[in-house]
């Protein structure tokens, strides 16, 4: 992993403010996809419960 001074000097200052600016851009995600990513993030790969809030996610 690469400390955040370690990015600055591969990207450089340019490319890290079209990254930031890029982000602020992006809307914000909806109450019900922050749920189902808190419920995965905070549960073990083949947990019951993150099998389920992936059956629950509406389709693309």
């Amino acid at each position: 992993m690469t400390t955040r001074e370690e990015r600055r000097q591969i990207l450089g200052d340019s490319v890290i403010e079209e990254i930031h600016a890029r982000v602020a851009e992006a809307p914000d995600a909806p109450a019900e996809l922050i749920d189902i990513l808190r419920r995965v993030l905070t549960h073990p790969a083949g947990c019951p419960a993150v099998a389920e809030a992936i059956e629950h996610l509406p389709a693309a």
